[in-house]
């Protein structure tokens, strides 16, 4: 079996701590288990000097890896992101897979994908299963990334590739049927695999963290974590820091990650009190970091409905923390939080609403625990990795058996 996509561990946001779990699984499970994929260089959108090279074999947990270079763009956007996945495409086309049964294509990233479809149905009799990440064209269409006539380009290369593969993984229903109804993909070919909580939650010193990150005890912290994006509208969130601060508000937002925007973010923020940034952190340091805070941030750009399920919700349930939403309430992440009953959701691009939802949930103790317990509870309800591992399973098998 060979994983064909551009993000992988040791990268430790997005997209590749599920690629990377799921291939590994699948070695658990006996199969054998060839990654191709990209240098780390995500979410900085910076090559990791640690790994240099055009080319590199290693292992990972039985995972056999392979990466090869690709031009890394910042910021990732329109002709520089299409040449970058040309470039990736390019490089994993040229590169020998280990003649599959099944292949799994992780996109995005969309065009590398396509060209290793074309590649697999040419010269191949591989099974061949598209995981979608991102609907690639939505995408495009909801952050106005490109003309009209990009978003078309796109809408068909992502139709071709979905309708090539034998079968299709959705992380959301809400995906799944866009893809029916706007990509012309049979529903039999389509399972639902929700993404799941990838970080390890252990009791830690809460008052120590704070300590130790200089949050004082009057601070209300509201932590964003992860990629700073065009996706995430994080100016909203420097706006909500110069209301807070404007206000005399004890809300402190912490931007925690890094990604494309956050020099421009932190330019902006400059002189703001109530914001600060922090670099990536290791994992058992970013999942006290999460507990610490008061509250946890979904922030989506403003138009943004149904493209992606940010992975960072699931490590947020996880965490029993209270979580707020500026996204549009008619979108997937609003209804993933009215149903866990997690936390307040706010129109994106609603400064005053972000630290208005911040200030409720201080001023209200039982808000904050019915949050909390609600988004952990949907978190072991229907974020585990068991039950993804086993919907996997049940896919992979249904392909030998074809």
């Amino acid at each position: 079996m060979t994983f064909l996509g551009l993000n992988f561990a040791p990268e430790t946001t997005g997209i590749a701590p599920y690629t990377s779990a799921a291939a590994r699984h699948l070695v658990q499970a006996g199969h054998s288990v060839h990654a191709v994929t990209g240098f780390p260089h995500y979410p900085q959108w910076r090559r990791d000097p640690a790994f240099p090279g055009w080319r590199a074999s290693s292992e990972d947990a039985g995972v056999a890896v392979t990466r090869v270079t690709h031009w890394v763009p910042n910021p990732p956007r329109g002709l520089k992101r299409l040449i970058s996945e040309i470039t990736f495409g390019l490089h994993q086309t040229a590169t020998t897979w280990r003649g599959p049964a099944i292949t799994v294509f992780v996109t995005p990233a969309l065009f590398s994908s396509a060209m290793c479809m074309a590649r697999s149905r040419a010269f191949s009799r591989s099974k061949r299963v598209v995981w979608v990440q991102d609907l690639y064209s939505q995408g495009m269409s909801e952050t106005d990334e490109g003309g009209g006539l990009a978003v078309r380009i796109a809408a068909a290369v992502e139709r071709w590739t979905l309708r090539s593969a034998d079968a299709v993984v959705a992380i959301h229903p809400a995906m799944a049927d866009r893809m029916v109804q706007d990509l012309g993909v049979e529903r039999s070919r389509i399972t639902v695999i929700p993404n799941w909580s990838h970080i390890t939650v252990a009791e830690t010193d809460r008052e120590e963290t704070r300590r130790r990150l200089g949050w004082s005890e009057s601070d209300y912290v509201v932590l964003h974590a992860g990629n700073m994006g065009k996706k995430q509208g994080l100016s909203n969130v420097v706006a909500a820091a110069q209301v807070a601060e404007a206000a005399n508000s004890p809300v402190k937002f912490v931007m925690l990650g890094d990604g494309a925007e956050r020099e421009h973010l932190q330019a902006s923020a400059a002189g703001c009190g109530n914001i600060e940034f922090v670099d990536p952190l290791p994992d058992e340091e970013f999942t006290a970091t999460l507990q610490a805070a008061d509250a946890l941030l979904i922030n989506e750009l403003p138009g943004v409905r149904e493209m992606a399920v940010p992975s960072k919700l699931t490590s947020y349930f996880a965490t029993r923390r209270p979580v707020i939403a500026a996204t549009d309430p008619e979108g997937i992440v609003a209804s993933i939080m009215n149903a866990a009953g997690a936390g307040p959701v706010v129109r994106s691009g609603d400064p005053e609403g972000l630290v208005q939802a911040a200030e409720m949930l201080r001023d209200d103790p039982e808000m904050t625990t019915r949050a909390a317990e609600g988004g952990f509870r949907y978190f072991e309800e229907r974020l585990s990795a068991d039950g993804a591992f086993a919907a996997w399973d049940t896919v992979i098998a249904s392909l030998d058996a074809r």
